[in-house]
């Protein structure tokens, strides 16, 4: 079965609006099929479910798709089974995973995406859909009882990726960062994504969306840039191997 996955880095680029830069990469994945969206929101964290229903809501509509939010929903498992689309929007992924596992949704949505539901997902959304969320750039401000995450691609992706230290910062630079990562698991490799890119994935492959591009991590002193509309075979990029044998990351 062919999977629809769009993870997106942001919801935002530049000086645009909520989504506003995603108009083509979205429909790309739902392909202006009169389909109805469900969204998660769990990550919003200084806002309410309602709050964010009504961000997300006007933006599905103005592109011809309809959404509603799972908090609505007496029972989130039948939800996401007759889900036509799914949507998973940023904030904290430390929250967005503990309320996922909260709800019982994440073998739903790990087995609706496998059947073919297309899932999008930005900055946070984009997190939960690799094997773990190791590769966020959050704050654990709570703690799920597992870092393992929905697996929908085989590696650790890296949102709002943003090269270099801005002026004064003497703290670590993203690339820093993860080279930290990529020395203390090695041989996995992170993909990350600057501000306004995507990663469109077929299950077997991946392509890449927006001018600005991805980059492959595949050591901390090895980095290759990917352009866009480029498309690499996921198994490209290494992922975490046996992800059941670390009791960290087990279900």
């Amino acid at each position: 079965m062919t999977q629809r996955i769009l993870l997106m880095s942001s919801s935002r680029k530049d000086q645009l609006g909520y989504l506003e830069h995603a108009t083509a990469q979205i429909h790309t994945l739902l392909k202006h099929e009169p389909r109805k969206v469900l969204f998660v929101p769990f990550a919003g964290v200084t806002f309410s479910f309602d709050s964010y229903e009504d961000i997300v809501k006007p933006v599905f509509q103005r592109l011809g798709y309809e959404l509603e939010s799972i908090h609505r929903s007496a029972g989130p498992i039948a939800a996401i089974e007759q889900a036509e689309a799914i949507a998973v929007g940023g904030g904290n992924t430390f929250a967005l995973l503990k309320r996922m596992y909260d709800a019982g949704v994440v073998d739903a949505i790990r087995a609706k995406v496998a059947a073919g539901t297309p899932y999008v997902g930005w900055s946070a959304g984009s997190n939960v859909a690799c094997p773990t969320i190791r590769t966020t750039n959050d704050m654990p401000i709570v703690q799920p009882p597992t870092l393992r995450a929905l697996g929908l691609v085989p590696f650790q992706i890296n949102p709002h990726f943003i090269s270099g230290k801005p002026a004064g910062h003497n703290g670590e630079s993203r690339e820093e960062r993860l080279a930290g990562f990529l020395e203390i698991n090695a041989p996995e490799q992170v993909f990350a994504l600057p501000e306004g890119s995507a990663l469109l994935s077929d299950g077997v492959n991946g392509t890449v969306l927006g001018e600005r591009g991805a980059l492959h991590f595949s050591s901390s002193s090895s980095i290759a840039n990917l352009s866009e509309n480029e498309t690499f075979a996921l198994t490209r990029i290494t992922g975490p191997a046996n992800l059941a044998n670390w009791p960290q990351f087990a279900n």
